[in-house]
């Protein structure tokens, strides 16, 4: 029996994606391989498939937010048994010996392995990795929308964890796109008031039916100037400018903006109304494999779920394209055709 993996490549920069086979080698003492049932597309593979932050090596095989079930084991691989269902995220390894993953922050780890760094993604019939980043995804959540919240659902659940937001917070998303309608979903159930800031005004009507109790124009003065010190959290899910004079204005005392999305351009902030409110500024990436399992308990229990859209395997160029074109409501999906 053939040991390929069979996978979607491109083997130049920005690339069309082509049927390509490869060997893995043998299975390592401490990893588990996934059949690969859905896969989703996020931005950051159109990044790295465009080597747009310079670390990307070729033959590419994009996805990271690959979710199936477990066909084999390492001999020592720990809490991950044959027939699991299991999502793979963003990272697929970290050494779990240094302060960080000590501590629980293996995200955080200085020489993680990335599942689409280096290696070989999800866009295929398997994919690899340590048993730790294998999260078991709960019976009640529907397998084929699963994917996006391994790396876009994560990316927002943690730093509502690690920033320590309560129940009782007033908060803002700004953004409602692949992260922000998650966000929202998220911060809504968790028990916040809910303000969504957005410049579609499309899509006013959407953030309320997401859970957001308030919407504002986040490039309209007058509207953030009525919203002024009164926001605990805000969470930021864009990567364009905008106008950060002014949306700091929205927080309380020591309130506290934080980055999701990597905003492109340096963000212009005033010290002294900083130091006058005593806020903060802050960022981070995705989530450790506790918190991770903690998200996707929280969705099963309140139903939580992306908003999707979805492609065969096969037509992964002409997702891409929809991805590029700015068109995605709000995550898409690929379904392995890979037969």
């Amino acid at each position: 029996m053939s040991n390929l993996i069979r996978s979607y490549a491109a083997t130049t920069k920005g690339g069309l994606l082509e049927p390509y086979e490869f060997d893995p080698g043998p299975l390592g003492d401490e990893q588990v391989e996934i059949a690969v049932e859905y896969c989703g597309l996020c931005h950051s593979d159109l990044s790295m498939l465009e080597n747009d932050w310079a670390i990307s090596t070729y033959p590419f095989v994009p996805g990271h937010e690959a979710v199936g079930k477990v066909i084999a084991v390492g001999d020592r691989v720990k809490n991950i048994t044959l027939g699991q269902r299991v999502g793979l995220g963003w990272m697929s390894e970290s050494c779990n010996a240094c302060t960080h993953c000590l501590s629980g922050d293996q995200h955080l780890c200085l020489t993680a392995e990335a599942t689409i760094v280096n290696r070989p993604g999800g866009f295929a019939d398997r994919v690899r990795c340590h048993w730790m980043w294998a999260i078991p995804v709960p019976d009640t959540l529907d397998l084929s929308i699963a994917g996006p919240l391994f790396c876009g659902g994560i990316t927002v659940f943690s730093p509502i964890v690690h920033c320590n937001v309560k129940p009782t917070d007033r908060v803002g998303v700004i953004g409602i796109g692949g992260l922000g309608h998650l966000a929202v979903q998220f911060l809504a159930k968790w028990g916040c008031e809910v303000t969504a800031f957005t410049s579609s005004d499309s899509k006013h009507a959407e953030a309320l039916q997401m859970g957001a109790h308030h919407v504002v124009n986040s490039r309209d003065a007058d509207q953030l100037k009525k919203i002024a010190g009164s926001l605990d959290f805000i969470i930021c899910t864009v990567n364009v400018a905008l106008p950060w004079d002014a949306i700091l204005t929205c927080l309380t005392r020591r309130g506290r903006l934080h980055f999701v999305g990597a905003v492109l351009e340096p963000v212009p902030v005033a010290i002294f109304p900083l130091m006058e409110g005593q806020n903060s500024i802050s960022g981070s990436p995705i989530g450790g494999p506790v918190v991770t399992a903690q998200m996707l308990d929280f969705c099963a229990r309140h139903q939580i779920a992306p908003i999707t859209e979805h492609f065969k395997l096969s037509d992964a160029n002409a997702a891409l394209d929809h991805l590029r074109s700015g068109k995605a409501r709000y995550r898409i999906v690929l379904e392995n055709d890979l037969a």
